[in-house]
């Protein structure tokens, strides 16, 4: 590995820290090199808190180093004021005469702009240093805001021969249970790590789920159902106020609690509608959990990046068969004995 790739890869190994933490930001870190040696490092840890290269930049002892430094940073250095100064001019100040970048920002107020002010003040600006690394690393951010609209990943748990569940007509019918505790862990490591969770009306019915991160520290995603005409019980989870949720409906709007109510025109394509209401609320990114006609709603719109089916080893004959991709599967994982097979979504998107 070149030098150059290797202080980046240490960046976005930095970077990685910052899951669950710093959305709607991307994840960026940051190293300072000295004579061959990192002097300091550092990561963004959580939104409104400082940047990796400040933080980078607090960590080195002798600041007299800043003159003779190279500053590696996975992501562009910010230029505008958010809820902290721009980054360029804490390295412009510190005269850090060298900045290798992974890949631009493509954020309006920042892209390209801060290599701009960089490269005017004189700095060495280097650019694309493992950047297809560096946008993957951050597909949630760029896909928010190249295509505006929040990073969708499809999941659910299917049986040997391809069933998502029984048939059932009520709570009181015992449902399948694909997952174990291993693949249980994994799925809610996922929800940690994502800013929404929707599921269809029978879902929310039949399973009564919480849809809160209870197998992983981390914060609980923002809960989503749809629920034309507020049929749910008051009773259920989805209703208990222990995450902030939202629910579609034609019935009403507003805020009750922790719940707020979302009106949807049901004669209309849902899936652009349930978009523009997550983008407007700067939720980057949704997990579609169920059932099947939610999950095939998004496929045949388009509308998805990624899906990832567990596999269980269990044959049930009948019930409620899974979603249909055509995608071509990209990887298998396997967690617990069971297979999590992932797709990636190649196609252009309706929305």
């Amino acid at each position: 590995m070149q030098v150059e790739e290797r202080f980046m890869a240490r960046c976005l190994e930095l970077a990685r820290h910052g899951a669950g933490h710093v959305a709607p930001n991307p994840m960026v870190g940051a190293v300072i090199v000295h004579n061959g040696e990192i002097i300091g490092e550092g990561f963004h840890r959580r939104c409104g808190e400082a940047h990796a290269e400040v933080n980078a930049i607090a960590s080195v002892k002798n600041e007299k180093w800043f003159r003779w430094s190279t500053l590696y940073v996975s992501l562009e250095p910010c230029s505008h004021y958010g809820k902290t100064p721009p980054c360029v001019d804490l390295i412009i100040r510190k005269r850090i005469p060298r900045v290798v970048i992974g890949c631009l920002d493509p954020f309006p107020e920042v892209s390209g702009q801060g290599v701009e002010r960089l490269r005017k003040a004189g700095v060495q600006v280097i650019t694309g240093v493992m950047e297809e690394e560096a946008k993957a690393l951050n597909e949630v951010f760029m896909t928010f805001q190249t295509r505006e609209r929040p990073f969708v990943t499809l999941k659910w748990a299917e049986s040997a021969d391809g069933f998502i569940d029984y048939e059932r007509m009520n709570t009181e019918e015992p449902k399948l249970f694909v997952s174990n505790l291993v693949t249980q862990i994994r799925s809610h490591k996922l929800r940690a790590e994502s800013a929404a969770i929707l599921v269809g009306t029978r879902t929310a019915m039949l399973d009564n789920p919480s849809l809160t991160t209870r197998c992983w520290a981390g914060t609980s995603p923002v809960r989503m159902a749809i629920d034309r005409d507020l049929k749910i019980p008051k009773q259920f989870h989805l209703l208990d106020g222990s995450a902030p949720t939202i629910i579609f409906t034609t019935c009403c709007e507003g805020r009750i609690g922790n719940t707020e109510y979302v009106l949807l025109d049901f004669k209309r394509p849902i899936v652009a509608q349930i978009m523009q209401a997550l983008r407007r609320r700067k939720l980057t990114s949704l997990i579609v959990e169920g059932g099947t006609n939610m999950l095939q709603q998004f496929i045949d719109a388009g509308c998805w990046d990624c899906a990832i089916v567990e596999k269980g080893t269990q044959e049930i004959g009948r019930g409620v068969r899974a979603p249909v991709l055509l995608d071509r599967m990209t990887e298998i994982q396997s967690f617990g004995g069971h297979s999590f097979i992932v797709y990636r979504h190649c196609g252009e998107s309706l929305t």
